[in-house]
């Protein structure tokens, strides 16, 4: 990547200041308080911006399904009801927005900034009188509480002086609506979205209706936080149990409730709350990527059942919100593993067809009705829209949105590089400019290179994560150790002069790990990355979808193995290429060993529940390669044990 000019890291550095001034301009109109500080303070959009791989990973999106739906997809194309058309008037055009606004920034992309314009000059323009925006067609709330958070991000990164007054018109006439008209389905459960707005607006605003607005979605909203202190799904749900409590991505978009909540009471109870929610999905529907399961209710650990790409990227944007609030280093881990494994895992090479419902023990795509219980039998097909088009509107917000939490600033005047990937950030601190480089193939690799350039010499905070699994990490500033404790799960922070070209090394030592699951099977883990055996798919195409298409996938390797009880044999790394997430020419894989157990079968394209370990075979030892849980499309990634045998 080319170098950036000083000049040029100057006029960036203007260029930010400038499109934040805009929403700063309003904090004094109002006379409302203030509201709680959360732990880290989000950077506004553009702040941060992908290098590396990771914008690699972003432009294949933008030229894949992401940056093209909208060139053959009648949902959220010219005829969108978003657009003034009769089209599709309800949440695909906001979703599409959703992704799209960030995509655009972080690539700078005008072509994609010109789409994304499009439904952002339809809606501020067309405001009813009475403050209403969106399709006069479709009054219910839910599609416009995906809205206002696109416009919120649009303001973020344009400072367009539209968006603020059409979102408080907006939100008055939602305030004197809801007595009467009040949430219903998918707005009822998902009221905390609009609330995380409604903060953002009244702390540019600090208009007093917006917490009333608050606390009224509040009361008609679905109260999440006690049915977590109640939790009644503990296993797989069925179609006559299921209702949307039980739905997966609700319980995603949940978990940004107890920030949200924080944020208006300053309760420190709330970190609880939300640790609550995350530890009862993980007791009993965790998954091996990171992930609940839920095809398309929450549907328990056996590592067959899926969980639905919608779920993926809203339980990611939960996290990055919860991550800001609460700060705890455990959240940027978990966010990481979800983004480095189920993300990726669920897409094919190069964003073109993605899945509904994704399996970490997937060991054939096809249409099967098992295992799902609510779901239907093009659920893990790859494809334009499988089973429903909600994810092909709505998976593009899952890259952006993570890059943009890479870096966040603390209650001290600080930075805080909270999650790790190839990034620059151009913004100030303490008034002064800053220009900072992360250099690192993390999370194929060990070591993350950060070089920091503040227009004058700064004396400021900087606290770096070192991920709870990093035993032995180091933190190095200019070629010398750092005074600062290294404690894994937690940050080193730095706090000294930073000169124009300082730099902070971090090593982060990922040994591999072996992690119990589903009937005490086990997957390996190194660093945030998981690892799975992957099958050698042979792709079938089932049917044309304009410009992309709908696959079947079979395995073409055996599928039913048991690992030794052994350490990982040897690990192989090789060249972080154009696709890091592509079977072929993957970075980093593991060679361990196992035997083949003839008693694990499956039914109707799907493995049978896992054999309680430790099993027994009498089949041959066979050296088995292991690459990263997002490259093996067909993989078994949960493994049965191997019983000790004596000598």
């Amino acid at each position: 990547m080319a170098k950036m000019s000083r000049r040029e890291a100057l006029q960036a550095v203007g260029a930010a200041a400038v499109a934040g001034s805009a929403w700063k301009q309003g904090w004094v109109q109002g006379a409302g308080p203030a509201l709680a500080a959360g732990a880290f303070q989000p950077l506004p959009l553009g702040e941060v911006r992908p290098t590396g791989w990771l914008r690699r990973q972003l432009r294949l999106q933008a030229d894949g399904l992401g940056g093209h739906l909208d060139e053959f997809w009648p949902d959220v194309g010219p005829n969108s009801g978003w657009l003034g058309g009769t089209g599709e008037s309800w949440e695909r055009g906001p979703y599409f927005l959703d992704g799209l606004i960030p995509l655009a920034v972080l690539l700078d992309d005008d072509v994609l900034r010109a789409k994304a314009k499009r439904f952002v000059d339809w809606t501020l323009t067309n405001q009813a009188a009475n403050g209403m925006i969106g399709p006069a067609t479709n009054e219910d709330w839910w599609p416009r509480m995906v809205m206002v958070k696109a416009l919120a991000q649009w303001q973020d990164s344009t400072g367009d002086p539209r968006v603020i007054p059409v979102l408080t018109k907006y939100f008055r006439y939602q305030l004197s609506q809801l007595p009467q008209r009040p949430l219903q389905e998918w707005g009822k459960f998902r009221w905390q979205d609009e609330v995380l707005v409604i903060e953002w607006l009244y702390e540019r605003t600090r208009e007093p209706d917006l917490l009333k607005l608050a606390g009224l979605l509040k009361q008609q909203g679905y109260d999440w936080e006690a049915d977590f202190a109640d939790f009644k799904y503990t296993g797989v749900t069925s179609k006559a149990a299921a209702g949307l409590e039980s739905h997966g991505v609700n319980n995603g978009q949940a978990l940004k409730v107890a920030a949200v909540q924080y944020r208006l009471s300053g309760d420190a109870a709330e970190r609880q709350r939300f640790f609550r929610q995350l530890g009862a999905l993980d007791r009993y529907h965790g998954m091996p990527n990171g992930m609940f399961s839920c095809d398309e209710h929450l549907a328990g650990r056996d590592p067959s059942h899926g969980t639905e790409l919608c779920t993926v990227v809203e339980t990611m944007f939960s996290l990055e919100v919860a991550l800001a609030a609460f700060g705890d280093a455990a959240i940027a881990d978990r966010l990481e593993k979800i983004a480095f494994n189920a993300l990726p895992g669920t897409f094919t090479d190069d964003m073109w067809a993605h899945q509904y419902n994704q399996q970490p023990n997937q060991i054939q795509v096809s249409l099967n009705s098992k295992p799902w219980t609510t779901d239907g039998p093009e659920s893990n097909l790859y494809g334009l829209e499988p089973n429903f088009g909600c994810c092909t509107a709505n998976f593009h917000q899952g890259w952006p949105k993570f890059a943009a939490s890479l870096w966040m600033k603390t209650p001290d005047d600080g930075l805080v590089a909270a999650v790790y990937s190839p990034s620059e950030v151009t913004t100030e601190v303490r008034g002064v400019g800053l220009r900072v480089v992360e250099e690192t193939d993390y999370p194929f690799r060990e070591r993350v290179r950060i070089t920091l350039t503040p227009q004058r010499a700064l004396r400021f905070p900087l606290s770096v994560r070192i991920p709870g699994w990093a035993e032995g990490a180091t933190v190095m500033v200019n070629g010398k150790s750092a005074d600062a404790p290294v404690v894994p799960g937690s940050y080193a922070r730095v706090e000294r002069v930073w000169q124009a070209g300082d730099v902070v090394e971090l090593n982060l030592p990922m040994k591999p790990r072996a992690v119990r699951g589903f009937n005490q099977s086990v997957s390996l883990e190194r660093g945030p990355l998981v690892f799975s055996l992957d099958l050698k798919g042979s792709w079938v195409k089932l049917r044309d979808r304009g410009m992309t298409a709908d696959w079947q996938v079979f395995p073409s390797l055996s599928w039913n193995y048991a690992l030794a009880p052994t350490d990982v044999v040897e690990i192989v790394e090789t060249e972080v290429g154009a696709r890091p997430f592509a079977a072929a020419g993957t970075p980093v894989k593991l060679q361990v060993r196992g035997r083949r157990v003839n008693q694990w079968l499956s039914e109707d394209g799907v493995a049978l529940p896992l054999p309680l370990s430790p099993v027994k075979s009498t089949e041959a030892d066979e050296a088995l390669t292991l690459i990263p849980y997002g490259a093996a499309k067909l993989r078994i990634t949960a493994f049965p044990t191997l019983a000790e045998e004596k000598a």
